[in-house]
């Protein structure tokens, strides 16, 4: 019956998730996972052309969008044993090490350079990317679900009522954050693209995105982290 009400539930009913801070925070770190999955998956073939053309890659290019869509199921249940947040604070902790690894897989002036390192180290990142996705997508159900009931209960709300609210509310979070998590999808390889062109190597990109996913630690542990074992 919940998911008859959800189904139901208008456009209007479900704005007021925009008025959430959550709904941002957890847009960012959405994006910081799911989000470089699907750039990854997208970028990964183009930066290994411009960086080793001598190797044959489509036959390596499906390894890491079919590994990063397994992880994903893995990162949900991780999460359901050992709280999202842990799970999700790890593994950005795991993005950011595997993003400075990737530096020193690549040649130096059309020289040096690993391909089997990049594509193991890119093997991770895409690894990570899709249990990051899983356990932010866990995140965001169990906070949402959380804040709902709670205010409807303070309200003096019955727990029939919370329930369907609740279960608005957290789809409504769930549609808004994955839209705003496929942006990576076009983000990640206009990054790449556009770090190629200006200075003839990715590495201005991939700092960015070292950055990035420091500042997601940060952010995982400040506001999820510090007051919850989960």
């Amino acid at each position: 019956m919940n998911d008859l009400a959800t189904s139901k539930a208008s456009i209007k009913e479900q704005l007021p998730v925009l008025k959430r801070g959550h709904l941002w925070i957890m847009s960012l770190l959405y994006l910081a996972t799911f989000g470089s999955f699907i750039g990854f998956s997208a970028g990964f073939a183009m930066l290994s052309k411009t960086q080793f053309p001598d190797v044959q890659i489509l036959q390596y290019a499906f390894f890491g969008p079919f590994i990063g869509a397994l992880a994903r199921s893995a990162g949900g249940a991780l999460s359901d044993r050992l709280g999202g947040t842990r799970v999700t604070l790890v593994n950005f902790i795991l993005m950011a090490i595997f993003s400075g690894l990737l530096f020193l897989t690549l040649p130096t002036d059309g020289q040096g350079g690993s391909f089997m390192a990049f594509f193991a180290v890119f093997l991770a990142l895409f690894l990570t990317a899709g249990l990051g996705s899983g356990s932010t997508f866990q995140m965001i159900s169990v906070i949402f679900r959380k804040l709902t009931m709670d205010r409807v209960k303070a309200e003096g709300g019955s727990d029939e009522r919370a329930m369907r609210e609740a279960a608005t509310d957290t789809a409504a979070a769930l549609g808004f954050i994955s839209a705003i998590g496929a942006i990576g999808g076009f983000f990640i390889p206009k990054a790449f693209g556009s770090s190629l062109a200006l200075t003839g190597s990715p590495v201005g990109a991939m700092k960015v995105f070292l950055i990035f996913y420091i500042a997601c630690v940060v952010i995982t542990w400040a506001v999820y982290g510090r007051h919850s074992k989960k």
